[in-house]
């Protein structure tokens, strides 16, 4: 089973039963199991849409599927729970991403692991920390927590 850390997102709706469904979703997939998960935070949109807060955190998964299979796990259940996809950045009642699958690295045009954009974004790093600080990010060789004290230093 591969260890496995995806960020959940929400601001449209009820924002935290939509993580919470997310979560169920997720866990009942028989070939994913939630590990932990973060605490929720309430934080500003990222981009230049204008739009509600979001509710974000992280979980931490075991699967035996594939980063691609994930991939379409995950965009599956975001298509169940009613996601429309209509502006990068824009506002939804769910966004799951994966962001670190193990130590690999992989570059296809639908699929970027670790996370490309992961440690600009403290709305990410934050729940990450929480729940795993000490893994360290297969391109930057530096732990999660590290990551997010040089981002909080650099704001």
């Amino acid at each position: 089973m591969a260890q496995v850390f995806l960020g959940l997102g929400s601001n449209i709706g009820n924002r935290v039963g939509n993580l919470d469904e997310a979560i169920e979703k997720l866990d009942s997939h028989e070939n994913i199991s939630v590990v932990r998960q973060s605490s929720i935070i309430e934080t500003e949109p990222y981009g230049h849409v204008e739009q509600d807060k979001f509710m974000n955190m992280c979980i931490e998964i075991n699967t035996n599927l594939s980063p691609v299979s994930l991939l379409d796990a995950v965009l599956d259940i975001e298509q169940q729970m009613g996601r429309v996809r209509i502006e990068t950045w824009g506002p939804r009642n769910i966004d799951i991403d994966i962001l670190l699958y193990e130590d690999l690295e992989i570059d296809l045009q639908d699929l970027q692991i670790p996370h490309g954009e992961l440690q600009k974004r403290m709305f990410v790093l934050e729940p990450l920390a929480e729940i795993a600080p000490n893994f360290i990010h297969p391109v930057f060789k530096e732990s999660i927590k590290t990551l997010k004290q040089r981002l909080e230093q650099s704001e």
